[in-house]
């Protein structure tokens, strides 16, 4: 695996020169830029390849909470921060871990381990050309494990999506958007058909004009996305 490219975010120049340290200490890490606030960050991840940032909460003018509501389809996060209760900003965007001030070089390696983790993940997935059968969704401040052929359809509705399982009456609700869900998901197996909607191919009852029906809820085809279904049916039709 390669080293994992990082950039440190922090408005203290001790927390900077330590998380430096830091980050030489540790073999699969590599530092790409250090920033004193969001602004300066912003310069580095435009001229530079970016994997990982351990980026402050606590800064003037952006904090690292907002700043990293800016960074779609960006480098993943482990926060740094003085305060414990801004944990919790940190599950609610797609954080990997976040490390409590003051904070030792043994916390630091356990986040940075779970960094590689996921990278490895992710490596292994694209080298085999696979998709996991399984998402972990952030919901009510925790983490739930999701088995995808247990999904009947996705439904967004603003930052939030809502999922509906087989077996269970009640949905399942994550701050998170739609696309940024499509993005992860099979294509063998999820198809978008409206703008609220991702359904499971293969949980689909029956289909009659522009409507699917998935345990008994009918869903709308959308105009856009009519010419693609159609296609799929036409694959699976004898």
């Amino acid at each position: 695996m390669k080293k994992i490219k990082c950039l440190i975010v922090d408005d203290e120049p001790l927390a900077l020169d330590l998380l430096e340290g830091y980050v030489n200490r540790t073999p699969f890490l590599e530092l790409a830029g250090r920033s004193a606030n969001a602004f300066e960050a912003m310069e580095v991840l435009d001229a530079h390849p970016i994997d990982l940032i351990f980026l402050d909460i606590q800064m003037p003018d952006l904090s690292g909470v907002e700043f990293s509501r800016t960074l779609k389809n960006g480098p993943k996060i482990v926060f740094t921060t003085a305060f414990e209760q801004y944990a919790l900003d940190g599950f609610k965007v797609d954080a990997l871990d976040y490390l409590l001030k003051p904070f030792n070089y043994e916390e630091f390696l356990k986040a940075a381990n779970k960094a590689k983790e996921w990278f490895q993940l992710v490596d292994a997935q694209k080298q085999k050309g696979e998709t996991l059968p399984y998402l972990f969704i952030k919901s009510e401040y925790k983490l739930l494990k999701i088995n995808l052929n247990e999904v009947l359809y996705f439904e967004g509705l603003k930052d939030y999506v809502k999922i509906y399982l087989v077996n269970q009456s009640k949905p399942i609700l994550s701050l998170m958007s739609l696309k940024s869900l499509e993005e992860g998901l099979s294509a063998e197996q999820f198809m978008r058909v409206h703008r609220s909607y991702i359904v499971n191919l293969e949980k689909i009852e029956s289909v009659e004009r522009s409507r699917i029906l998935i345990n008994g809820f009918a869903i709308v085809i959308a105009e856009q996305y009519r010419e693609r279904f159609q296609q799929y049916l036409a694959s699976k039709s004898f």
